[in-house]
């Protein structure tokens, strides 16, 4: 059996459409959340005039807290027994207790010193972080077990992936919207109303997957993770099983694979992500910012629309080609993207950049449709070594990997800015030194971290076939215990 020999998906494994779209839910709810977040923090420094460090600081010490907790509830989750299943009851709670916090979040009372600002926000972002984990690292983990047929997971995380675009419409519009005179007082009353907005969409939007899904391997967790810890059921078995099982997940190389390939791809946009701007507007339009602005904003939107497209294109290729495939073709089509725009910055003609844009979309719109789908046949793997289901454990180290990466990437990036020489009070006065290695950059990095990640990708096993094998050797080995339908 190869990659394009596709056998017709047995009923019993087809995701409804329906259920793709209740999973899709949770998506909008995890992306709307780390999209206003990130986009409603200026409200702190513009708003109520708190120092950018400080900003800056509370942008970035809730996620370190974020990356700790991710493992410890992804494993508590993948271990968790009720009536409802694993990761059901987390989603639910999680979805309200996230949607509260980050209301609460942005309640800033009038009046209060900077010290005040940091400390309500600091202790409010932990209390936040906390809570979207319990929804978002159980919610991930559920895409794993939804159906246990190589074809229907990239359908359904093509779905997923599809909706999750909606919410990076909301984001860039709520600044704006929060200081419109005609609404609020000024921006901070706007930010504390807009939140509440933000909370009441995530909270409904957050509990359809924990309504409308069903936990297809609850009952083969729950068999396993008694044969592993036998009698030993006390807190020291459990950390003991938790260490253990965390270096086992680490030290798989399949795994590490896929999280290098993200890193790769993810934090080769992220660690130039700003360059494109300075590039538009000092090297195009030679320091006008409102012209730079402008074209950057439809760059953008083109970008986004075209994304859709990406979604829906690389999950039928996938289902036609294997993901292998549609990974190396995506990707690569991506790194064209961005070494095509080395042609296309051109001072005299700036509408070029609307050629290389909708290329450069296939790569994190290929990423997030097909990684998910890979790593759903990495933890079938994961089970015919270690006779254990853990899509918790390995959905919160993935991201876990992922969050530290983009901080080095977002760091990384900074320091690269400074190497050019770039100094803002030159205005469009750069040198052209400073203007030729912010091309180099913007283009180079993400060309042979793109690369890199075909390369990765296409040494490792995640065919049909060998999928194919893989659930044969777990449903001999189950036997009786069939997972019931999601």
């Amino acid at each position: 059996m190869t990659d394009t020999t596709r056998p017709e998906t047995p009923p019993e494994d087809r995701v409804s459409f329906l259920h793709r779209l209740a999973y899709g839910s949770g998506a909008f709810a995890n992306n709307l959340l780390a999209g206003s977040i990130g986009a409603m923090m200026v409200v702190l420094n513009i708003g109520l005039g708190m120092d950018p460090v400080l900003v800056g600081l509370l942008g970035g010490l809730p996620r370190l807290f974020d990356a700790v907790t991710d493992p410890i509830i992804g494993y508590i989750s993948d271990n968790f027994r009720s009536r409802w299943g694993r990761r059901r009851p987390f989603i639910f709670i999680g979805a309200i207790a996230a949607a509260i916090s980050f209301g609460m979040l942005w309640q800033l009372p009038a009046g209060q010193t900077e010290t005040f600002y940091f400390w309500y926000f600091l202790i409010g972002s932990f209390v936040f972080f906390l809570a979207y984990t319990l929804f978002a690292t159980p919610w991930v983990a559920l895409g794993y077990e939804l159906t246990p047929d190589y074809d229907e997971r990239n359908r359904l995380m093509g779905t997923q992936n599809f909706i999750a675009q909606l919410a990076y419409f909301i984001p860039p519009w709520l600044v704006l919207l929060a200081q419109n005179d005609t609404l609020f007082d000024n921006m901070v009353d706007g930010t504390s109303a807009i939140a509440w907005v933000i909370a009441g969409l995530v909270a409904i939007f957050g509990m359809v997957p924990a309504i409308f899904l069903r936990e297809r391997m609850k009952d083969v967790a729950a068999k396993e993770q008694a044969d592993a810890l036998g009698r030993e059921s006390g807190l020291g078995a459990r950390v003991v099983d938790f260490l253990k099982g965390f270096g086992e997940a680490l030290s798989f190389l399949p795994f590490l694979r896929l999280c290098v390939a993200t890193f790769l791809v993810f934090n080769g946009f992220i660690m130039i992500a700003a360059f494109q701007f300075y590039v538009i507007v000092y090297y195009i339009f030679a320091g006008d910012i409102e012209a730079g602005a402008g074209l950057a904003g439809a760059l953008g939107t083109v970008g986004v629309l075209s994304t859709f497209a990406v979604v829906a294109l690389v999950t039928w290729m996938a289902t036609r080609f294997g993901k292998r495939r549609t990974f190396a073709i995506a990707t690569g089509i991506a790194a064209l993207g961005y070494a095509l725009k080395w042609f296309c910055y051109n001072p005299d003609m700036p509408w070029l950049l609307f050629i290389p844009t909708p290329l450069m979309a296939f790569g994190l719109g290929g990423l997030f449709t097909l990684m998910p789908s890979m790593m759903a046949d990495i933890v079938d793997m994961d089970e015919v070594k270690t006779h254990r289901r853990r899509e918790g454990l390995f959905a919160s180290i993935y991201w876990w990997v992922v969050k530290l990466g983009q901080g080095a990437a977002t760091a990384m990036g900074g320091f690269l800015l400074v190497t050019t020489g770039f100094d803002v009070a030159l205005g469009g006065g750069q040198s052209d030194d400073t203007l030729f290695w912010l091309r180099v950059f913007d283009v180079v990095i993400p060309v042979i971290f793109y690369l890199g990640a075909i390369w990765l990708i296409a040494t490792l096993d995640v065919s049909r076939e060998k999928a194919a094998a893989v659930r044969a050797q777990l449903e001999a080995r189950r036997g009786s215990a069939a997972p019931v339908s999601a």
